[in-house]
């Protein structure tokens, strides 16, 4: 949608100038590469990697969010550099690595897996959201807060337990078997149920410009045979009642979202 979007922008341009691509000293050679120029391959692989998920903006935000939140980071970006090269994959260039970074490769869609888990997808991000959700955009935060007037009072209200911490109970969360479709929270390595490592090409020291998927014996034995999970959460409401009503009425919660969860799934 995007290349048909470049394309008629680009035929509206010339229809009112045919030498606008010159006069910005551009040619047909620079509306083929913006679109995707298959010389070139490799270059759109750089920052937002369609091929595999292998790309320098993940390689930011990991740096940035494991530093501020405390969570380990066990990808090597820098070592990952040193050993990549351009080679040709079935007709195409690709951006592809060593065979002894398989592990490092991993270490990258585990450390994304563990952000969404421990970060993003948290349960109390997942509250947050949610309660942000339903009174406004984040950029009107401050407006609202401070507003007097009655008919943001519902949004007011909802921004304050936001701000003191008067969120939804956490009740429970159970991973969800194959079997049942339910679910709430996506969780994977970046790819759903796809092993991620099955899409990135890798070299050999011996055969450093030929490059193919890595072979199930060069991995560690200690990968998961699944890639992905599916969480359902459940939150209760809290109310204006005294403390041990609500908490009375938390464990009632949470002892029918066992009981749901074994008749359901089978789990705890």
């Amino acid at each position: 949608m995007s290349v048909l979007m470049f394309d008629d922008i680009v035929k509206r341009l010339k229809a009112d100038n045919e030498d606008v691509l010159k006069e910005h000293e551009l040619d047909d050679k620079d509306v083929t590469f913006i679109k995707e120029d298959e010389e070139k391959s490799f270059l759109y692989e750089i920052v937002a990697n369609k091929q595999n998920g292998i790309d320098v903006d993940k390689w930011d935000y990991f740096a940035r969010d494991c530093h501020h939140l405390g969570i380990r980071n066990s990808f090597d970006h820098q070592c990952l550099l040193k050993f990549a090269r351009v080679c040709e994959v079935n007709g195409r260039k690709h951006i592809c690595f060593r065979d002894k970074e398989a592990d490092n490769v991993y270490d990258m869609f585990r450390t994304r897996y563990t952000l969404h888990r421990q970060a993003y997808q948290h349960k109390i991000t997942n509250i947050i959201e949610n309660l942000t959700l339903n009174s406004a955009l984040d950029e009107i935060f401050e407006q609202i807060s401070s507003s007097t007037a009655d008919s943001l009072k519902e949004s007011r209200d909802i921004l304050n337990k936001i701000v003191r911490r008067k969120l939804p109970k956490f009740v429970g969360e159970a991973r969800l078997t194959e079997k049942n479709k339910s679910k709430v929270v996506d969780l994977d390595h970046g790819m759903k149920d796809k092993n991620p490592i099955e899409y990135v090409y890798f070299y050999s020291k011996r055969k450093p410009n030929e490059a193919s998927p890595i072979k199930d014996y060069q991995l560690s034995s200690f990968l998961p045979k699944r890639f992905n999970e599916e969480l359902v959460r459940v939150y209760y409401k809290r109310t204006d009642e005294k403390k041990e009503e609500e908490k009375k009425k938390m464990e009632e919660a949470e002892k029918c979202f066992q009981i749901w969860c074994d008749s359901k799934f089978g789990l705890h």
